[in-house]
């Protein structure tokens, strides 16, 4: 009998168990303390506007669709600026920019399936670039998913590779702790995107969401009874407890940093180096450290600098340490390399350019990057797992007093002056048949202010601007990163010039990579974002042509057409401006709104790609100048501006490599 008595309490046991759990999957014991209010006209996106605005969002970038109305109506409510763009990757670079300038989380809303794999490229950018945004996406009711709701994909699983963090939000009341340590994630660490899926019932109000999946008022039958007392629990659990108050502000961030002892083993090695170099990568530039800290950490050290990706502008111009040519062969001549947030792979060719004997140290936060490639072509001395921007400023901290060989410096500076005549001696060759590239953008940095801001989006011209142009402050350079995405000069440009006004916002593209943006055109006209568009445009995919047609005999599928891209601009509602070597220069998109006149005598630039040079390379120069300066003028007016300039061949890349 005891037995007998035993085994019944055990299984009594049991059964109070399953339904504590059963009770607890069902949201019954959640509802014992938290109610439900069901006459409230609340709806999740308030929530979501809630947190944005508490971590300083000011800027939402989206294209809408009914998944997600509640967040951008709420954004627009709390004084979050709510902008829309043409194409869901544009929204999610443009969110990307503003991370990458601000410091602080961009963010992008885009609508469930389409909408959300329209953005996969642009995240996967982020991603690779470790720049944080969250990108929040409507999805169908988690009731409704996989019985073929509109739009309805596994989204949460195609993310978990491009992203930090994928994750999807079940109930109303979740929205700010998921938010808040969504944003957390994406910041902290090395940072990186974080997608946020917020099915439609966790956004929108109580009666909305009964009215959808309320189910029958007169369920028939013991089984539609069943599902009704489901969907009502369901129903209720989604909401209870949604309107408490809860702590939208942002939770503390995780930065790596390096150890002291790492600090003073760097510093030793330093001191002891002849030939010392750095190369600074984008990684440099997070937050915590800003930049011009950073800057007068590197002037304070006085060794010569590469600098690399939104690195770039960190030093000025003018500066006797910056070094942009020749880099190969200095990698080879140094003793010691201090790689402080670049990567060897690609860029580096993998970490094969290192003399032989060179000590390397390698200071990165995330630690696959900081050892890529040293089990195969190179070996850290030192490797340190942290944020590269404060160990210099503290490698400069520990070094002050420290003074670069003087015959090291001047040899690189040598080495400098002669590839820059070079390269104005290249620059001053007319080709067969419109602008020289190299003339073009030398004259763009003449007439660049200390204000502008740089963004790149192309292959073969903008890895010649590289060279070429340079920008005027820290953080005035912004390129995909080592995806290498063509297409992100609108989504660049709008975050940029909407997170820095005054800035005088330049998007260097090339005519392959224009036509994944042009129609943002649109979005600068609306939004009132005035860019300027500098495009190199050679009727080509150059930068593939140039190795596809010696290696394989054919261009095929390289070539493009000298189109009016100007024309398209002014037709949108900006200013478009042609600019070649022969003829006279003009403008479309005036006053008159009249796109059929370019203002001179272009010739057609819809498929002859002939014409004189135009003569003295001098007059050239002088109208190239002239045009980017009314370009400027436009541009300053409010008016977004195409500047499509018309380019004749060039090998000043001859030999780069493409893949």
């Amino acid at each position: 009998m005891d037995a007998v008595a035993g085994l019944g309490c055990a299984c009594a046991g049991l059964v109070a168990l399953v339904l504590l759990v059963v009770a607890q999957r069902l949201g019954l014991l959640y509802r014992l303390l938290h109610k439900v209010d069901a006459a409230s006209p609340r709806h999740g996106g308030e929530l979501v506007a809630e947190v944005l605005r508490a971590h300083g969002v000011r800027f939402l970038f989206t294209l809408p669709g009914g998944h997600i109305s509640p967040v951008l109506v709420a954004c627009e409510k709390m004084g979050i600026r709510v902008v829309d763009t043409r194409h869901e990757a544009t929204a999610v670079f443009a969110a990307d920019a503003v991370s990458r300038l601000s410091g602080r989380i961009g963010v992008a809303a885009v609508t469930a399936g389409p909408g959300v794999t329209n953005a996969v490229t642009a995240v996967k950018n982020a991603h690779m670039a470790e720049s944080p945004l969250l990108l929040l996406a409507g999805a169908a009711a988690s009731l409704q998913k996989g019985r073929g709701a509109l739009q309805d994909i596994p989204q949460v699983p195609l993310f978990r590779t491009l992203c930090k963090s994928a994750f999807s939000v079940r109930a109303v009341r979740d929205i700010v702790p998921a938010l808040r340590r969504a944003i957390a994630t994406a910041m902290e660490g090395t940072p990186g995107p974080v997608f946020v899926e917020l099915p439609i019932d966790v956004l929108y109000p109580f009666h909305v969401v009964q009215k959808e999946l309320g189910g029958s008022k007169t369920p028939r039958g013991l089984r539609g009874k069943l599902v009704q007392w489901y969907l009502d629990n369901y129903l209720r659990d989604l909401f209870a407890g949604a309107w408490e108050p809860r702590d939208p502000t942002p939770l503390p961030l995780r930065v790596p940093r390096a150890a002291p002892e790492q600090v003073q083993l760097c510093s030793e090695l330093l001191s002891r180096a002849l030939r010392p170099l750095v190369l600074v990568g984008s990684q440099a530039l997070l937050p915590p450290t800003p930049a011009e800290e950073l800057r007068s950490s590197l002037q304070s050290l006085g060794v010569p600098c590469y600098l690399g990706g939104a690195a770039r502008g960190l030093l000025p111009p003018e500066c006797p340490l910056l070094l942009r040519q020749n880099r190969r062969q200095a990698l080879r001549d140094a003793d010691l390399v201090l790689l402080a947030g670049t990567v060897c792979d690609f860029r580096l060719s993998y970490g094969r350019l290192f003399g032989r004997g060179a000590a390397v140290v390698a200071v990165n936060r995330d630690r696959a990057q900081l050892l890529r490639n040293s089990d195969v072509f190179w070996k850290p001395r030192l490797a340190v797992q942290g944020d590269p921007g404060s160990f210099m400023v503290a490698l400069a901290q520990s070094l002050q007093g420290f003074s670069c060989p003087r015959e090291w410096l001047e040899r690189l500076r040598e080495a400098e002056r002669d590839k820059e005549q070079q390269n104005q001696a290249k620059a001053a060759v007319p080709p067969p048949c419109h602008l020289n590239p190299l003339a073009l953008l030398q004259a763009l940095d003449q007439v660049l202010p200390p204000q502008s801001l740089l963004v790149a989006d192309g292959g073969d011209f903008v890895a010649t601007a590289a060279y070429i142009v340079r920008p005027r402050r820290p953080l005035a350079w912004l390129d995909p990163g080592p995806f290498g995405t063509l297409g992100v000069g609108g989504g660049f440009a709008l975050g940029a010039k909407l997170c820095r006004p005054e800035a005088e916002v330049w998007v260097l593209y090339g005519d392959g990579s224009l036509g994944f943006s042009l129609m943002e055109f649109d979005t600068f006209v609306r939004h009132k974002v005035p860019v300027i568009a500098l495009v190199g445009n050679d009727a080509g995919w150059t930068q593939i042509s140039r190795e596809q047609l010696p290696l394989l005999g054919s261009a095929v599928g390289c070539r493009l057409a000298f189109s009016d891209y100007h024309a398209v601009a002014a037709a949108l509602g900006g200013r478009g401006f042609v600019l070649d070597a022969g003829g006279d220069t003009g403008d479309t998109g005036g006053d008159t709104g009249d796109t059929g006149d370019t203002g001179g005598d272009t010739g057609d630039t819809g498929g002859d790609t002939g014409g004189d040079t135009g003569g003295d390379p001098g007059d050239i120069g002088d109208r190239v100048v002239a045009v980017l300066r009314a370009a400027q003028a436009e541009c300053h007016r409010g008016h977004p501006v195409l500047v499509n300039a018309l380019l004749g061949p060039s090998d000043f890349r001859e030999g780069s490599v493409s893949v």
